[in-house]
């Protein structure tokens, strides 16, 4: 295994992952550094949903590496793993419906002092500021993926993992998503995406890992992109 460098927060090498007896993920290896938006692209059912439950332990059986900040984690509980700083956002958002926006945020525990104030989560999703008394199930499906961010931000997490944060929302609101991932860069945020709107991704990633059948096809930097766009949409075409 190649020596890490300093700016590497999370390096998976030859993931497998199993639910039950099916073998999902054969020997994922991938790397993000510290800053960076990396997506990870594929069909549906390629793996990439997987992958970000591996590293965290949400599923039956994971054999292989995995690193965060420098720290192996295959071994720890994914309680543990989330200590460390990682925050995972499920495609199905997770918010307690019967809640209010506030709290919701409220709720869960600060792991790091660096969390989000409640200030600082309403000058990001001024949406939230002005339904933070409706309850979750008031939401339009856009405010309730913005709760679903915001509510990671306030642990103090800084290895985001977001899963189809845009799926079946409003262009305008994928748009507004799009403004949040960016700040959150800004911020230092590193974010890993899996993302099924391309057009989505491809201005936002520094990287792009195109899975298929619980492999890595290939790692194309932002700067390809163009000359590889011919290929990629065959890879990821239905």
């Amino acid at each position: 295994m190649l020596e890490p460098r300093a700016d590497e927060i999370l390096r998976v090498s030859d993931l497998h992952a199993f639910y039950g007896e099916s073998h999902i993920l054969h020997g994922i290896d991938l790397t993000v550094y510290r800053g960076e938006v990396v997506t990870l692209l594929g069909r549906n059912g390629s793996g990439r949903t997987t992958t970000l439950k591996a590293i965290l332990g949400l599923v039956d059986r994971r054999t292989g590496y995995v690193s965060i900040n420098g720290r192996p984690v295959i071994s720890l509980p994914t309680y543990q793993i989330a200590r460390i700083g990682v925050g995972y956002c499920p495609e199905e958002r997770g918010i307690f419906a019967s809640l209010t926006v506030e709290e919701n945020l409220l709720l869960p525990p600060t792991l790091r002092s660096d969390g989000m104030s409640l200030a600082e989560i309403y000058e990001m999703f001024p949406n939230l500021w002005e339904r933070r008394k409706s309850q979750g199930s008031k939401l339009s499906g856009g405010e309730q993926q913005m709760l679903a961010i915001a509510r990671i931000l306030r642990t103090g997490a800084y290895l985001l993992l977001l899963d189809e944060i845009t799926e079946g929302l409003a262009p305008v609101i994928v748009q507004a998503l799009g403004e949040v991932i960016r700040k959150l860069k800004d911020r230092g945020y590193t974010i890993v995406l899996v993302e099924q709107n391309f057009h989505f991704a491809a201005p936002l990633a520094d990287r792009h890992y195109v899975i298929e059948r619980g492999r890595v096809l290939d790692m194309i930097p932002h700067h390809e992109l163009e000359k590889n766009r011919e290929r990629l949409n065959a890879l990821l075409s239905v």
